[in-house]
């Protein structure tokens, strides 16, 4: 599988107790499968179906995602810091993609 781009923003350190915002985005070409090729065949739907937020295991922000989302899917979110831990970003998408990766939450 090709290497995947990420890009994942959040506030180092943030302050116990206040609302931080989460920024995460993913390269994708986000394929709707309804786009014809130069033969005129349509192109294979190639899409990212599910992103998840979790700290320290618990769930805290998910989005699923359809056809109708560009390419290179943003998401940004609030959450609020009320202790350090380990955020474990997942995206899951068509033909088996699953890529996960972590950012240490740190408050200041």
């Amino acid at each position: 599988m090709a290497t995947v781009r990420t890009l994942i923003h959040l506030p180092s350190p943030a302050l116990r107790g206040a609302v931080i915002a989460i920024r995460a985005s993913m390269a994708h070409p986000m394929e709707t499968g309804h786009r014809p090729d130069a033969e005129g065949r349509l192109l294979p739907r190639d899409i990212v179906t599910r992103f998840e937020c979790r700290l320290d295991g618990t769930l805290v922000f998910a989005a699923d995602l359809y056809p109708a989302i560009a390419a290179n899917p943003y998401l940004a979110f609030t959450l609020r810091a009320e202790r350090d831990g380990e955020l474990q970003f997942s995206w899951q998408g068509d033909h088996g993609l699953v890529h996960r990766e972590t950012r240490r939450l740190v408050l200041g």
